[in-house]
């Protein structure tokens, strides 16, 4: 498209040519930019975003079932003996208690589940 004729000036015609070159190229978009400004800028950022996970009440049910109840949440088998035992199979354990505790928001992670074997009772202060 050739702009001439007596009626577009100089600096009309430069203001043309510039509107052509910038819709040839779709001038304000930039797919890369674009995403980037999407991501946090920081770490710091991402951990200032309110955390909406809230810990299910598992005190005293299967420590399997309640792991399972996480899911999606990274967890951790404590003994709540202080024997520590490791945590081999999660079905013969029993859930004494929790951190954080039930009903409580999660605001860090792992979520640890204080746990003894089935055969055995819960320590003292643990409600489960």
């Amino acid at each position: 498209m050739a702009i001439t004729g007596p009626t577009v000036t100089a600096p009309l015609r430069a203001v043309l040519a510039a509107a052509v070159v910038c819709t040839a190229a779709a001038c304000g978009t930039h797919p890369e930019r674009d995403r980037r400004a999407a991501v946090p800028a920081s770490p710091s950022a991402a951990a200032a975003r309110p955390v909406t996970a809230v810990m299910p009440d598992v005190t005293g049910g299967n420590a399997l079932r309640a792991q399972e109840q996480t899911a999606g949440t990274e967890v951790r088998f404590e003994d709540a003996t202080g024997k520590n035992r490791e945590v081999v199979d999660p079905q013969a354990w029993r859930v004494c208690d929790s951190r954080p505790g039930a009903n409580r928001q999660i605001t860090s992670y792992p979520v640890v589940l204080l746990v003894t074997p089935t055969t055995e009772p819960c320590p003292e202060g643990a409600s489960g």
